[in-house]
């Protein structure tokens, strides 16, 4: 258990001791729950509202207060325990505090914050499944981001992780985009370039929406690429399937993200077909109108469409056969984690429901985490139109604006260290913009703001990382032995570096890395606000305040690890 968690532990047993004699219906977990953070250091560390109690026992919350702080036993590792109206302040033992924190930072560094609080569980996080012959753009980048963050704040918290991606290789995009090459784009060369590939699907749409009738041409296309009759257009949807994973697989790379598992729509067709048909003949599943349907309507999930008119499989009845595969190849998981787009949630809500009715038994469970649009002060994206802002684009738009910035606090840089740095800076920006705020709610993405060196973003933490870094490659080995007078800074800055753990366990048992990321913020805050009122070099108090500073360096770059965002040595 943390130290954080810990002390939570200690007033909830003093607290609860203190009301045996009440005999309330209450459990000590209900008495945790209610222990919260003062808004200020002054009135304590942490503390208990009596508000609740108050209908309990039919009392005034502030005589609850005195009568149950008269009761108390001080909790080990507290100095003093007030009380202010209806609430009870407990304050910490600052001499423990120090005693009890930096060495274990110091000793444990990277694996300060990790726990076994998911050990023996195996757990798989599904994620990005960007489509080959189509855009990467703005939107995907959340999706990856928040696979790759909860991939590792998992794994930190002991569990063993599988990180898998099921990308569309088939079905009606590859169709669309194989029709338009041949018709329209024969005589061009053959690209591994993001932009030339999107483009292809993207004038496809519009000559599709201008010509209904030529609609008919694509599916003649689908149903070739599906039997696999024709060499020659299974040939070029190889060699473009190809360019496109490759294209793919260096946007990943940048977004510090990999794959164990790679899952293609292509091959869940003939096993996708196969449970269909078992469906039909028991009766889960009838045709319709030339389509294999499942009605869902009793338990309001509508109508959903297995197989086409024309025989062709849709991505439905292959995600059927998706979990079923995940769980025969990985027997023993525990979870299947879907990070998928809100717009899914009623397929994913279908899926589950249709496995259950046709029996599917699994080992683990079926999870399902749902992130909102991202959307430029323009407004929505979709690779469907030509409105969509592309990954390569963007990021170069956001790469352009960090250039500038770190031009501003360093000269005299080479061409390709400026590059590199402004690489790593971006990454950081996007990233940290879009794991910040809660998973659910769509987003507006500002590059001015995410670029903001002294505002909420991910190069203001990156910066303050590579202070802390300055700060002690000018200095003396750090010390960890406590002065007899503790400012309040340093005070502050010690419990902030002690909440890490507690964070951890919070973003891994909700699932949601924004817990991480606004905690490294916050924390960042304090540091800055502690060299900027506490000098560190040269001072009385040295050797500890540097143990301060390497110990937030320890902090801030786990916290930076979690979200899949590297430090920088310099700015």
């Amino acid at each position: 258990m943390d130290v954080g968690a810990a002390r939570k532990e200690a007033i909830a047993s003093a607290l609860f001791d203190a009301l045996k004699n009440k005999k309330l219906k209450l459990e000590k977990a209900d008495v945790l729950k209610k222990i919260q953070t003062p808004p200020s250091p002054e009135l304590g560390d942490y503390c208990f509202p009596c508000f609740f109690l108050a209908s309990l026992l039919k009392e005034e919350p502030d005589e609850i207060a005195l009568e149950l702080r008269s009761n108390l036993k001080l909790p080990k590792g507290f100095k003093d325990v007030q009380t202010q109206g209806a609430y009870i302040n407990f304050f910490i033992d600052r001499e423990k505090l120090v005693s009890e924190i930096i060495p274990v930072i110091l000793s444990k560094k990277e694996k300060f914050g990790s726990s076994d609080e998911g050990k023996n569980k195996k757990i798989m996080v599904e994620f990005s499944q960007a489509n080959t012959h189509k855009a990467f753009h703005v939107g995907h980048i959340r999706g990856t981001s928040l696979g790759e963050s909860l991939a590792r704040i998992i794994e930190f918290s002991g569990s063993r992780v599988i990180r898998a991606n099921y990308q569309g290789d088939s079905g009606m995009h590859v169709a669309k985009w194989i029709w338009c090459f041949r018709k329209y784009h024969a005589r061009e060369k053959l690209k591994n370039d993001e932009s030339w590939i999107a483009s292809v699907y993207v004038d496809a749409v519009r000559r599709l929406e201008r010509n209904k009738k030529l609609q008919e041409e694509v599916n003649a296309i689908n149903k070739k690429l599906e039997s696999g009759e024709d060499k020659e257009l299974n040939e070029l949807w190889k060699k473009t399937r190809e360019l496109s994973l490759n294209s793919l697989g260096a946007i990943y790379k940048q977004l510090n993200t990999h794959f164990d598992f790679y899952y293609f729509e292509k091959d869940m067709e003939a096993k996708g077909k196969e449970i269909v048909e078992s469906m039909v003949k028991k009766k889960f599943a009838r045709k319709s109108e030339g389509a294999v349907i499942i009605d869902l309507q009793e338990y309001n999930l509508g109508i959903w469409v297995l197989i086409r008119q024309d025989g062709t499989i849709l991505y439905s009845a292959k995600d059927l056969a998706l979990a079923e595969k995940k769980f025969s190849e990985h027997p023993d998981l525990d979870n299947s984690l879907y990070v998928i787009a809100s717009e899914q949630d009623f397929h994913f809500k279908q899926l589950v429901k249709t496995l259950d009715i046709i029996g599917f038994r699994q080992s683990g469970k079926l999870g399902h985490i749902s992130y909102g649009v991202v959307r430029l002060p323009e407004g929505k994206m979709s690779s469907r139109t030509g409105n969509n802002i592309l990954y390569s684009d963007f990021l170069e738009k956001v790469v352009s604006h960090a250039k500038k910035e770190i031009r501003k606090r360093e000269k005299g840089l080479s061409a390709k260290e400026l590059g590199e740095r402004a690489l790593k800076v971006s990454i950081a920006a996007i990233k940290y913009d879009m794991l910040k705020q809660d998973e659910h709610k769509n987003i507006i993405f500002d590059i001015k703001e995410s670029l903001n060196f002294e505002g909420n973003s991910g190069p203001y933490i990156q910066y303050s990382y590579a202070r802390a870094r300055s700060i002690l490659k000018k200095s003396k080995k750090p010390n960890a032995s406590k002065p007899k007078v503790l400012e309040s800074k340093e005070i502050e800055l010690i419990k902030k570096l002690s909440e890490f753990p507690e964070i951890v366990s919070k973003a891994y048992n909700s699932l949601s890395p924004s817990y991480i990321a606004n905690y490294a913020y916050q924390l960042s805050q304090v540091f800055n606000e502690f060299y900027h009122q506490c000098p560190v070099i040269k001072s009385k108090n040295e050797g500890f305040r540097l143990s301060l500073v390497e110990s937030f360096m320890h902090v801030v770059k786990n916290s930076l690890y979690l979200l899949g965002i590297d430090v920088l040595e310099r700015m």
